[in-house]
C-alpha cells in the first residue's frame, strides 16, 4: 500500500514538473462578442463561448454597438463527394467535408482575424443495402466535424491578443 502511494506521488510530481496542465477554458482579450449566426454550428459556438462564463455573446442586431468585436460566419457548407467506385460503378467510399469561413473584426472595422476557412474531412464507406445506417453514420460524423471546427474557432478567438 505504501509503495502505491509513493508511485502515485512520484507520478504526480513528474507530471507537474514537465509542465503538464489540464486544458482550461480559453481567455479572450474581449468581454463581449456579436454573432448573428443562426446555424447549428453558430449555436454550438455561442453555447461554448458562453460556457466559459467571462464572455457575453450578443445575437440581437440592435445591440451590436455594445459588442467589442464582431464575428462574421461567412459560410458554413457541408459537402459529400464520391471518392471511390466499385467495378460495377456503384459508390464504395465517400468523403464528407465541412467548410466554415469566418472573420473577426472590431466594431470600428479593424480586422483582428482576416477571412479564414476551416476545413474538416472524414472518409466513410458506403453500402447501398444499409442506406439508413450510413445516413445516421454521416450525421454523426458531421456533428463530430462541427464540434472540431468550433474548438478550432475557439482557439483562434483566444489567440487574439489586442483589440
Amino acid at each position: 500500500m505504501q509503495r502505491r502511494l509513493i508511485l502515485v506521488t512520484a507520478g504526480a510530481g513528474l507530471l507537474t514538473a514537465c509542465g503538464f496542465q489540464l486544458r482550461q477554458a480559453p481567455h479572450f482579450a474581449f468581454t463581449s462578442l456579436y454573432s448573428a449566426a443562426a446555424t447549428p454550428l453558430g449555436n454550438e459556438l455561442k453555447r461554448d463561448l458562453v460556457a466559459g462564463g467571462k464572455l457575453q455573446v450578443i445575437s440581437d442586431a440592435k445591440q451590436i454597438d455594445s459588442a467589442q468585436v464582431i464575428l462574421d460566419i461567412l459560410g458554413d457548407q457541408r459537402e459529400r463527394v464520391v471518392v471511390a467506385l466499385n467495378s460495377a460503378g456503384q459508390v464504395r467510399e465517400l468523403e464528407l467535408r465541412l467548410r466554415v469561413r469566418f472573420r473577426l473584426r472590431s466594431k470600428d472595422g479593424k480586422e483582428l482575424i482576416p477571412e479564414t476557412e476551416l476545413l474538416q474531412r472524414r472518409n466513410v464507406s458506403y453500402n447501398s443495402s444499409v442506406v439508413l445506417a450510413k445516413e445516421a453514420e454521416e450525421a454523426l460524423l458531421y456533428r463530430d466535424m462541427q464540434t472540431d471546427v468550433v474548438q478550432q474557432l475557439m482557439r483562434r478567438l483566444a489567440a487574439v491578443k489586442e483589440i
